[in-house]
């Protein structure tokens, strides 16, 4: 329940301030290698903020959410994804790649992707965070929903991802920053580097390191490589003489998110609270400075409130919106305008949201966020699945070796669980691509309710054939209950490889 909804609107405007304030004030840095001396706004802005598709990919998710009244799942956010994004760069170019050969998400964010530890999902955490303010666990599902699209499941990118929500969701009910990040921390798993990035920064921080001293130990630890183009004459490294003296000057391609991260950390640790400087750290670090800002203006915005944020940060930019990587086509005249017009809007969906899900903003909010490690688990066991809701039960696939057949093989994985009160006898049945067989092409599984068992059942099956298959091999997994009318289906995908 939303008790003092003046206070929380207040948060969601400095929240969407923050993003922009934040990617305005790193974007002439962006991806470059370097120490910069930043304490304001570095151009002359005329009283607008610069596009971002950090803020950009939200537009689309406002809408999206507005249509679909909140029920959006994976493969809804994608399609609207496939059709309105415009930007074919790293994680984005290849997730659309892979959904025009038919890959779902997040096959489209794991396969072929040399990004899916990159930094495209964290950045757009905030619209999740606010629908299901003060209830992470909530801002977690739908941002693991979103980040599967582009990065996969199990993976640095989505890592980033979740923790960001789960902190910023919090943050509308809890404003001590080290709270926060220990609830974030309780989202990801633990031996994952966006947690040792974090307990390094921390380590730093009350080691009584320097802030650039800090970055620098990111950058030794976990650094990807530097942004690198080719002009026509040769290939230039975006990285300064003093950080190629340090070492800094190779890594591995698309390994981003976690040395941006921990950037996000210095700033929230060594800033303290304040605004301005909190951000001047981030951008002073390098790296990819208008994502690494803009996060952390969305998270000082919802902590403190946009009246806290100082003139000088909010006068230059002013309240309009503009974009950058959105296909406006046909939902042009449905983004919003102004900073008050998005915030509006997203009151509105919190609103809905909090009637369905009961959002943690009540008299008494709950004060322990943490996630417990049982439900962290549940999460991340099928991420790298596509999941099939179907109420009573829950089909989930995934690919052992791959999408891509192995010659003229494939293995498909599925697990069924049984969502309802009663036991049940399940039939199974595949439909397969002309000319490919598998043993068990059908029979019964029974299913346990979770209280006398394990209410789900996991089950291999290897597809080949004798002839030469097709580019695109489609399949059909068909589940019934006996004594139940409706039918269960899922499609299955192979796509001709090379060994």
């Amino acid at each position: 329940m939303i008790v003092n909804e003046k206070s929380i609107q207040n948060k969601v405007l400095g929240c969407w301030f923050g993003k922009n304030i934040g990617g305005t004030l790193g974007a002439p840095f962006e991806w470059r290698r370097q120490i910069n001396h930043v304490t304001d706004y570095t151009q002359d802005l005329g009283g607008k903020a610069l596009p971002n598709d950090d803020l950009d990919i939200q537009l689309l998710w406002l809408i999206a959410l507005e249509e679909r009244k909140l029920n959006v799942d994976t493969r809804d956010l994608a399609y609207y994804f496939s059709i309105f994004v415009t930007p074919h760069w790293g994680e984005y170019g290849t997730a659309k790649t892979n959904m025009k050969l038919g890959m779902e998400s997040p096959f489209c964010g794991l396969e072929n992707n040399a990004y899916r530890h990159s930094c495209g999902s964290y950045i757009r955490s905030e619209i999740w965070a606010c629908i299901a303010a003060g209830t992470p666990e909530l801002a977690v599902r739908y941002m693991m929903a979103d980040s599967a699209i582009d990065h996969g499941g199990n993976t640095e990118g989505t890592y980033a991802a979740v923790m960001v929500a789960a902190m910023e969701a919090a943050a509308f009910v809890e404003s001590d920053v080290n709270k926060l990040i220990e609830i974030g921390l309780s989202y990801i798993p633990e031996g994952c580097d966006v947690a040792a990035v974090t307990r390094l920064v921390q380590d730093c921080y009350r080691s009584g390191k320097s802030y650039l001293e800090a970055r620098d130990e990111v950058l030794r630890l976990y650094r990807g490589a530097p942004f690198s183009y080719d002009d026509g004459k040769k290939i230039v490294v975006l990285c300064d003489e003093r950080d190629r003296e340090m070492g800094f000057a190779d890594g591995v391609k698309g390994y981003d998110v976690v040395d941006n991260f921990g950037i996000i950390m210095i700033g929230l640790l060594y800033g303290q609270g304040d605004f301005g400087n909190t951000l001047c750290y981030a951008v002073n670090c390098g790296e990819d400075t208008d994502c690494t800002a803009a996060t952390l203006g969305s998270m000082l915005g919802i902590i403190y409130g946009a009246e806290k944020i100082p003139e000088k940060w909010l006068r230059p930019i002013g309240s309009q919106i503009s974009t950058l990587c959105l296909n406006h086509g046909e939902i042009e005249g449905m983004v919003p305008k102004t900073v008050e017009e998005l915030t509006e809007r997203t009151m509105r969906l919190m609103r809905m949201s909090d009637a369905l899900n009961d959002l943690n903003l009540g008299t008494t909010p709950v004060t322990d966020l943490i996630c417990p490690p049982l439900l962290r688990n549940k999460l991340y066991a099928r991420a790298d699945c596509a999941v099939y809701d179907f109420k009573f039960f829950e089909i989930a696939v995934s690919y052992p070796d791959g999408i891509y057949l192995k010659g003229n093989s494939g293995k498909v994985r599925i697990r069924v669980e049984n969502k309802f009160r009663v036991t049940e006898n399940v039939a199974y049945r595949w439909f397969a691509e002309e000319g490919f067989a598998t043993d068990y092409a059908e029979g019964y599984v029974y299913l346990s309710r979770n209280t006398y068992g394990d209410p789900s059942c996991e089950m291999d099956f290897t597809f080949s054939t004798e002839g030469n298959p097709k580019l695109k091999n489609r399949f059909v997994f068909q589940l019934t209950a006996e004594g139940r009318a409706s039918a269960m289906t899922v499609p299955v995908l192979f796509l001709k490889g090379r060994e």
